[in-house]
């Protein structure tokens, strides 16, 4: 009853507050000057944020210094939605094992076979929830310019630190057309530039770095090339990261990369950060090599989705086209992960070598 009669005080205010009728005088309405409805002011209300106003407020230089980023997994449910759950988890391994950044929604985590709705809640929903802990890097890069500008005007402003961006794939352009593509999107906030020709089609040249290197928000470069690249712009004060776990080692320490964006700590973060804050360590190095050939033996990220479903970290579910790596595959992980020891790894389940029915794909979500 109370709540009945406070609804009733609330509507009853409701009435009250209701305006009066006012009269018009129509003879004036020639001669007066228009005025915008008082409704229509909005004194000291934030309007939304342009793509340069971002919620952080990183600059480039916050992100140079990142030794250690994550392309993190997109882990999903059984109907092929994302598993926030998982998600949050996994990220938040990454944080208490030293990864100072994490890559969103990037070929790692699939950000290829989510729709831009997905992508960017995916980023907001990092943001919001890990954002003072880790950097988040969005993918917001496409082959076509216009929609890598909409989609990182929408990731910083749902808060995130950075943008990565590749080239122009698939229909690929030129040289000049490559530049003139970065210097659309990076005006807005500090930017790594990823380099993958394997994937792209299309090598970044160093022409290319240079021509955009003066841009304050240029971060660095994500380079897949090999190390003579990453040595031929770190040689100019260039940052770069690298993209191959099997070189980020030597690239660290012998080629004078900051560090990598790395696919193996999604697996192991702590012997990763190890490698890359604690100096030359090539016993560790030689000891980590054949984890990470077993991971890209298939493209990426079929590997790491299957053993970290036999990890127990993620459920055993892959939006198609991926699929798990066979059984032979399965078992050779789990002999890997007693070789190197299960508590370097992240969950704390058993590993399992998984049967063939144990896992769900999904080619409609």
């Amino acid at each position: 009853m109370a709540a009945l009669s406070g609804y009733g005080v609330c509507l009853k205010e409701s009435v009250l507050q209701l305006p009066r009728p006012v009269s018009i005088d129509y003879s004036k309405r020639m001669t007066a000057r228009w005025k915008s409805p008082q409704a229509a002011i909005m004194p000291n209300i934030h309007l939304p944020m342009r793509s340069f106003e971002f919620k952080n407020r990183t600059s480039s230089e916050d992100i140079k210094s990142l030794r250690l980023i994550t392309a993190i997994k997109t882990p999903y449910l059984p109907d092929g939605r994302f598993d926030l759950e998982a998600y949050d988890a996994l990220v938040n391994m990454q944080i208490v094992d030293g990864a100072e950044g994490v890559i969103v929604g990037g070929t790692t985590g699939e950000g290829q076979l989510m729709s831009w709705d997905e992508h960017i809640m995916l980023i907001g929903h990092t943001v919001n929830c890990f954002g003072t802990s880790i950097k988040v890097i969005g993918n917001t890069g496409s082959n076509s310019t216009r929609e890598a500008i909409h989609a990182t005007e929408q990731g910083f402003a749902v808060g995130m630190h950075a943008a990565l961006h590749i080239n122009p794939y698939y229909g690929k352009t030129s040289i000049d057309g490559m530049v003139s593509h970065f210097d659309s999107v990076l005006p807005m906030g500090p930017t790594i530039i990823y380099n993958v020709p394997s994937r792209t089609g299309q090598d970044i040249p160093p022409r290319v770095i240079h021509a955009i290197a003066q841009s304050p928000n240029l971060a660095g470069v994500k380079e897949c090339v090999g190390n003579d690249r990453v040595e031929q712009y770190t040689e100019k004060g260039i940052v770069v990261w690298s993209g191959n776990d099997d070189q980020c080692h030597d690239s660290r320490w012998n080629h004078g990369a900051t560090g990598v964006v790395s696919v193996t700590s999604n697996l192991i973060p702590g012997l990763m950060r190890k490698l890359m804050f604690e100096g030359k360590n090539p016993t560790l190095n030689s000891k980590l090599l054949p984890l990470i050939d077993w991971l890209f033996q298939e493209p990426n990220p079929i590997g790491l989705n299957t053993a970290l479903a036999q990890l127990g970290v993620v459920r055993p579910v892959f939006r198609l086209p991926y699929v798990p790596l066979p059984l032979a595959q399965r078992v050779e992980f789990v002999n890997l992960v007693k070789a190197i020891g299960r508590e370097h790894f992240v969950g704390e389940k058993d590993v399992q070598v998984l049967d063939d029915d144990d896992f769900i794909l999904i080619g409609r979500y």
